[in-house]
């Protein structure tokens, strides 16, 4: 090996000390390049996890809306279909209603001519009947063909009218009344009081207690009676007019079938 001198191993030293050094720094350099590109990962990372986060929970808040958005749709859907069978069931309504609207024409041309005849024959009745409030009757009948013909009344309010009227000829027969009166007997117009129990007896009274008739509607007149039945007609309509008690009396009345 050749000698070298001190002064040449000084410099190479020197040479060799300033290339470990050269490389020294190219490493820290390298070093601090690689922190700082993982430091931008990082914080382009953070910021991607940031952006995924709330894209995240605007999917959550778009799922929740879109399954309310469902819940609502069915619901809806429901309701629906509960509102179209309620507009079937009224369909259908209307249409039974315009069917019976339609053959109300028909009722009323079977109805009205009914009516007359029921009319008709009340007055009949009335006219055969005991006579009993037999003003107050006819004027019944009166006032019914006064309605037939009224624009105003109603073809049912007409109807309930004549049924009405039927009902009340019902009732004398089961009335015990008493009330007063004029009445023609032989040509003479006398004021008197009058008793009807239903249609069994109907008697009458003058004024004064004096006289008593009973009628007959076989012959459609009346008969007096003799003075035993002054004091039982005057007692009957007293109790007919609550004057009295009830009590037993005694009253004329023609067997049936007698002539």
């Amino acid at each position: 090996m050749s000698k070298v001198s001190k002064k040449s191993l000084i410099a190479t030293a020197m040479v060799g000390a300033l290339a470990l050094t050269g490389s020294n720094i190219a490493a820290a350099d390298a070093l601090s390049d690689l922190q700082n590109a993982e430091a931008n990962i990082f914080k382009q990372s953070a910021k991607s996890q940031a952006k995924i986060n709330t894209l995240y929970e605007q999917t959550q808040e778009l799922l929740a809306e879109y399954r309310n958005t469902v819940d609502e749709a069915e619901v809806l859907s429901g309701y629906n279909d509960h509102v179209q069978r309620m507009i079937d069931d009224q369909k259908a309504n209307i249409a039974s209603l315009q069917k019976q609207i339609n053959g109300i024409d028909k009722i009323k041309q079977g109805v009205v001519p009914l009516m007359y005849k029921m009319i008709d024959t009340l007055e009949k009745f009335i006219d055969l009947d005991v006579p009993m409030n037999i003003e107050r009757r006819k004027e019944r009948v009166e006032n019914l063909r006064d309605v037939m013909t009224n624009s105003n009344v109603t073809t049912s309010e007409q109807f309930r009218l004549v049924l009405e009227a039927y009902e009340i000829e019902a009732g004398y027969g089961t009335i015990f009344d008493a009330y007063q009166a004029e009445m023609d007997f032989n040509g003479t117009t006398l004021t008197a009081d009058f008793v009807h129990m239903g249609r069994i007896a109907f008697v009458a009274q003058s004024l004064d207690g004096k006289r008593s008739w009973l009628w007959n509607n076989q012959s459609r007149a009346w008969e007096e009676l003799s003075d035993e039945y002054l004091k039982p007609v005057k007692d009957a309509i007293a109790m007919a007019r609550k004057q009295l008690p009830m009590d037993l009396t005694k009253l004329p009345v023609f067997a049936a079938g007698a002539e």
